[in-house]
This record gives structure tokens, C-alpha cells and sequence, in this order.
């Protein structure tokens, strides 16, 4: 994904970010891993022995409450699930910046 820069930036700030872009460019194409972490539940061993393709898991998480982002393994934002030309994507909805 890329940022597009607002009409309302100014050209210092323009400056500032294709200067950290430079600075950053050999690193742009290094492979990261993404994950998006619905909910997480503790279990007993006897509950996950029993699990069978049927099964269903209760997750502590209401539908439509914000999901985890990951990258590699570090939450960098939340985001919403949704339905989008028949598959499932994830609409970001809050991101914490690396700066």
C-alpha cells in the first residue's frame, strides 16, 4: 500500500518524506510478514482433543469489533473485516506509525 500525499502538505514536509523514502529505499522491497489476528482464546487439552471438523470455537470478540494487524509478530494497526468482490479483506481503521 502506498501513502498518497494530502493536498494540504506542505513542501518542506514533502521534502522531508521523500527524504526518509530515499534513505529507506534499499530496504522497500524486504519481504514482511502480515497477519491478521482475529482473536486468541486459552484452552485445556481435553477441549482442543476434542475439536473435530464441526466443531466451534467460541472467541472472546464480538463481530465487528476491530481485529488485530501484525507484522512480524508486532501490532501495527487495527482494522475491520469485510467482504469485497467475493473474497475477505481487511479495511484498516487505526495505524501506529513507526515515527
Amino acid at each position: 500500500m502506498v501513502a498518497n500525499m494530502s493536498e494540504a502538505e506542505t513542501p518542506s514536509e514533502l521534502s522531508s518524506y521523500e527524504k526518509i523514502m530515499g534513505e529507506l529505499h534499499h530496504f522497500l522491497d524486504v519481504p514482511m510478514k502480515i497477519s491478521v489476528q482475529l482473536a486468541r482464546r486459552n484452552m485445556k487439552v481435553r477441549d482442543i482433543l476434542q475439536l473435530q471438523p464441526s466443531s466451534v470455537v467460541d472467541l472472546p470478540k464480538s463481530a465487528g469489533e476491530n481485529v488485530d494487524i501484525l507484522i512480524n509478530e508486532r501490532i501495527i494497526g487495527f482494522g475491520e473485516v469485510m467482504e469485497l468482490e467475493g473474497c475477505t479483506g481487511i479495511r484498516l481503521t487505526d495505524l501506529n506509525t513507526l515515527g
